[in-house]
């Protein structure tokens, strides 16, 4: 039987222990300052204490491109490629916006995590039974709140790397609130923590905000339109990562 290298010992007993003290001690002030901060600000800087705190214990430096291409204050949807779990502790210490994220109805029973979702105003979603109606109007809340969303379009995490079909119904709605895109490429986060492994690395990690994307005006928009959308959005995020990636890398 092998020897399991280094850097997953660091994970199973350095690693998670520690991740494990951030989350209930952050996730604890964030539920505790929802019953007087209302729109979760405060629960978003613990959500970006706990992301950034994450990412210097395990070794993570992230590099920041076109973050000037954006526009402080504005209300976007920010769509991402999904390569790794962390991918969100990522862009939230990366972009300097108060942000929320479109979650599986699953996680809101999570201890801790789920009740800091809940009380930070992240929206669920159950796959099965999707609410429209529901996730559209609080999506145009959103704007009056100052607060942005991040969508990862491909519905889960890639196991080889590869950008795979953007999903249209994150689209819809956008093209119904009428909320500009902006396109996310994370490069990088696969050689930390591919899906399926339970071992991270330090790595290199480059998140590219692209330009903004205003959705088209339209009133009745149908899932056609949306799909064109979702392919034009895919196109950006993949060809960045293609790039800067090359060929999928295997990982053990």
């Amino acid at each position: 039987m092998a020897i399991p290298p280094f850097h997953w010992w660091r994970t199973v007993f350095f690693l998670i222990p520690a991740i494990t003290v951030y989350t209930i001690v952050l996730g604890a002030a964030s539920i505790v300052s929802s019953l007087f901060d209302r729109r979760g600000y405060f629960a978003h800087g613990c959500a970006r204490a706990w992301s950034s705190l994450i990412l210097k214990t395990t070794g993570v430096r992230v590099t920041i491109e076109g973050l000037d291409r954006i526009t402080p204050g504005t209300t976007y949807v920010f769509v991402s490629n999904h390569q790794s779990i962390y991918d969100t502790p990522v862009v939230f210490a990366s972009l300097p916006y108060q942000l929320r994220i479109i979650a599986k109805a699953a996680l809101a029973r999570f201890p801790v995590l789920g009740w800091h979702l809940k009380r930070g105003g992240h929206l669920f979603v159950d796959r099965r039974h999707p609410d429209h109606g529901g996730i559209l109007k609080r999506w145009r809340a959103l704007v009056s709140d100052g607060l942005s969303l991040v969508i990862y379009a491909e519905g889960s995490r890639s196991g080889d790397g590869r950008v795979s079909r953007f999903r249209a119904g994150s689209f819809l709605l956008a093209i119904q609130a009428g909320l500009p895109i902006v396109p996310l490429a994370v490069i990088g986060t696969r050689q930390v923590m591919p899906k399926g492994r339970l071992r991270t690395e330090p790595a290199d990690v480059t998140l590219i905000v692209h330009a903004p994307i205003q959705p088209p005006l339209i009133d009745a928009p149908t899932v056609r339109d949306a799909k064109a959308l979702a392919t034009r959005v895919r196109a950006i995020v993949s060809a960045a990562v293609e790039n800067r990636q090359g060929q999928p890398v295997v990982l053990p």
